[in-house]
């Protein structure tokens, strides 16, 4: 990566930010930044699923190449969500979120055939494993490798068009079929993944992988290889498996929402039992700060429950300062546009090919996206 310096400039419009110069005029940087970058929208909590609309948009304007939109019942379902933005967007791919054990498999298969259909093959299949306490509460079996490794298999049988007649771990289903289906490209199929086991199965069975926010570039280099390897000894070409990081990102920000975007978000993922440890692991880190931060009062009078299903990001905040403050400047992207930049190109190096930035509206990224087109520009462009 070529890197450089600029000054900021915070209050891009959306043209600025996507770097038009003159009608039909790319700007250099913009084809890499539009194929190496994309971010989640809704972040967190939801009481008004509009403004996801706008976001999407907002970030394909920016130059953003992807949105990604993550499964939270019900202002953020990604079916509806996903429908929506594939008629308010052009270019942009989107990333649904969906859990493997939730749907009938023919209806998940069905949704995603559609949105091929109405995206003109843009859209991608994100899997999640979710936490097993919390699927438990909506009668979700755990998701297992054995019913993810079968739910893949279904889903490339169905979008071939064949009948399927299934009996095993995700039930009995005589005869699924697509009746009507779109003939187009399959949509990719990418799991979000930590432990060196979830990542070896994407590296065998899935066309890409999603790192959790906080993982280091250390951790992202680690994570990288052990897919590579994954898909090296399954007989797959280890190129085809598309490692994807999910950072979240807080450029410029003021001090109280920086904390909130990043220092609330992490307390969300670290207090998971088992998630905190694997995060620490990936990324060579002492773990023993977990054990303060899960002590807090705030976290010891939930009993066991979800953080995230509990408070906001800010609600966490007081929380979120028992974590060593440089966990937040190895595993996410804060301060100037400039360093924001840096460390997310930092991310790119370590392995991953592309980014999703997380945490921050696409509002609040147009200084962003200049300093990071800058970077991704071609030498002497």
């Amino acid at each position: 990566m070529r890197a450089s310096t600029h000054e900021s400039r915070a209050g891009l419009t959306g043209a600025e930010a996507a770097g038009a110069e003159a009608p039909g005029v790319e700007a250099p940087g913009a084809r890499a930044l539009f194929e190496r970058f994309g971010t989640y929208i809704l972040p967190g909590r939801v009481s008004d699923p509009l403004r996801g609309l706008s976001e999407a948009t907002e970030a394909e304007s920016i130059g953003l190449g992807c949105v990604w939109i993550s499964e939270r019942y019900a202002t953020k379902e990604p079916a509806v969500l996903s429908g929506a933005i594939s008629q308010l967007t052009q270019r942009a791919r989107i990333a649904g979120t969906m859990y493997a054990t939730v749907r009938n498999p023919v209806v998940t298969a069905s949704v995603c055939n559609l949105m091929q259909a109405l995206s003109g093959d843009r859209f991608r299949l994100l899997l999640a494993r979710g936490v097993a306490t919390h699927l438990a509460t909506v009668g979700s079996p755990p998701i297992t490798f054995a019913r993810l490794k079968d739910f893949i298999a279904l889903m490339h049988r169905l979008w071939a068009g064949e009948t399927v007649s299934y009996e095993g771990i995700l039930g009995r289903f005589p005869a699924m079929q697509l009746t009507d289906r779109h003939i187009g490209a399959r949509p990719p199929i990418i799991l979000t993944a930590i432990g060196p086991k979830t990542l070896q199965f994407a590296g065998e069975h899935c066309d890409g992988v999603l790192l959790h926010p906080f993982i280091s570039t250390e951790g992202v280099q680690k994570s990288a290889r052990l897919v590579r390897e994954a898909a090296a000894r399954a007989g797959r070409d280890p190129s085809s498996v598309r490692v994807y990081h999910n950072v979240i990102a807080a450029p410029d920000l003021a001090p109280e929402e920086e904390e909130a975007v990043v220092g609330g978000r992490a307390i969300t993922y670290f207090q998971v039992p088992g998630y905190g440890e694997m995060i620490t692991e990936i990324n060579g880190w002492d773990p023993s700060p977990l054990a303060l931060m899960r002590a807090h009062p705030q976290l010891a009078a939930l009993g066991g429950k979800l953080a995230d299903q509990s408070f906001t990001r800010m609600q966490l905040v007081d929380v979120s300062r028992t974590l060593p403050r440089w966990w937040y400047e190895e595993g996410a992207a804060i301060g100037t546009p400039e360093k924001c930049a840096a460390k997310l190109c930092e991310f790119l190096d370590a392995g991953a090919d592309e980014i999703v930035l997380h945490g921050s509206a696409p509002r609040q990224m147009g200084a962003l996206m200049a300093a990071l087109r800058k970077r991704l520009a071609p030498p002497n462009a």
